[in-house]
Parts: structure tokens; C-alpha cells; sequence
């Protein structure tokens, strides 16, 4: 009997194993999140690129995963960035981010997302896009919205009846945007926690 059990035990562990993938750098890797065919689940493909785990949007640009909370269903990506001296992000040309429909990742309803270099157009949808928006702190305080300064910004805190799947700028609507994850009333932007927080649903 003691043989069994521990056959048992010894044939969970080495499922468990070959189930995780390996480390991305200094990064764990935790089941479902599957970095190659031959660990975790293919449906939650991420990349590990020089060291770096990334999660990949829907039209293939790339995003550095900050972190992972397995037993929460999440992972928080950093933002793309704002080149210095502009108010484009970096994924402007790809229309900001986005989640294929049929992923089983989705943003969550923690993210306060800031746009900026927007039209006026954007004044008849319901953000805050008044003198004391988030987003006038992050252009007056962070360097990388200094670029920003000046044009119309708004925020959001992303919730369900709004798209979870993407997050959109372009030409003609704003051009960059930044998120910040739990985001505390009265906090300084030096504790913001950046990022665009992602959750995902368990495998069957």
C-alpha cells in the first residue's frame, strides 16, 4: 500500500512538472501559461524572448509580463510605451492593444486607463476628461507624459459593459494611453502600479 501512495505522489509530481514550463529568466512559469507545445496549455501561449516573458496581442506586438498571480487567474503587462518628446504610443499603429475573441484572457475591471491627444469627439462619451483627471497628473509628473502636456486627455476605470478586450488609440480618436493597476484614491503617481492587468479563465 505505502508503495502505491507513493507511486501515486511520485506520478502527480512528475504530471505537475512536465505540465509548468520552465523559467523565463528569473520569471516562473505557471501552469496553464505555456511558453512552447511542449509545457502548460497551448491556448495560453506566451513567449519567452532573451529572458523576458511576453504576452502577445492580437495583432502580434509584444508585451513584457511584469507579473504573475496563478492562483488569482492573472498577470499584469506593462503598458506600450510613450516615446520621449511625443504623445503616440508605441502600438499606435497597431490600434493600441488587443485580445483575439477567442483567448481565454480578457482585461480586467482593474485597470484605470488614461488617453491622451484626444479629439474633441471623445467629450461625448462618459470619462472624466475634466482639469482634474488622473491623466493631468500623469502629464505633469511622469516624464513619460510630458510629451502629452497641453492636449485633451480623459480616464477610465475599465469595468464589464465596456470592450475587455481591447484598449484603442488611432489617429483621429487619442493617440497614446497608460494604465495603472488598483489604482488608490489620493496616492501619488510615484506609487502607481503601471500596467494593464489581465485575467484569465481556468482551463476545463
Amino acid at each position: 500500500m505505502v508503495h502505491v501512495i507513493f507511486f501515486f505522489l511520485t506520478l502527480v509530481t512528475y504530471v505537475s512538472t512536465l505540465d509548468a514550463c520552465p523559467k523565463c529568466g528569473s520569471m516562473e512559469v505557471p501552469y496553464p501559461l505555456s511558453t512552447s507545445d511542449n509545457c502548460g496549455d497551448p491556448r495560453y501561449r506566451v513567449f519567452c524572448n532573451n529572458d523576458i516573458l511576453q504576452f502577445v496581442s492580437a495583432q502580434g506586438f509584444y508585451y513584457k509580463i511584469i507579473s504573475i498571480h496563478p492562483s488569482a487567474y492573472k498577470l499584469v503587462i506593462s503598458p506600450s510605451l510613450i516615446p520621449k518628446n511625443t504623445c503616440y504610443s508605441s502600438d499606435l499603429s497597431q490600434g493600441g492593444f488587443r485580445i483575439d475573441d477567442d483567448s481565454p484572457f480578457n482585461i480586467s475591471t482593474h485597470n484605470t486607463v488614461m488617453l491622451f491627444n484626444c479629439s474633441e469627439n471623445i467629450l461625448t462619451s462618459p470619462l472624466n476628461c475634466s482639469s482634474n483627471s488622473l491623466c493631468r497628473q500623469f502629464e505633469e509628473k511622469v516624464e513619460e507624459g510630458s510629451g502629452c502636456r497641453g492636449t485633451l486627455c480623459c480616464h477610465f476605470l475599465k469595468d464589464s459593459s465596456m470592450t475587455s478586450r481591447r484598449i484603442r488609440v488611432r489617429v483621429g480618436g487619442c493617440t497614446a494611453y497608460s494604465s495603472v493597476v488598483d489604482l488608490k484614491p489620493g496616492y501619488s503617481t510615484d506609487s502607481w502600479n503601471y500596467g494593464i492587468e489581465l485575467q484569465w479563465v481556468p482551463p476545463n
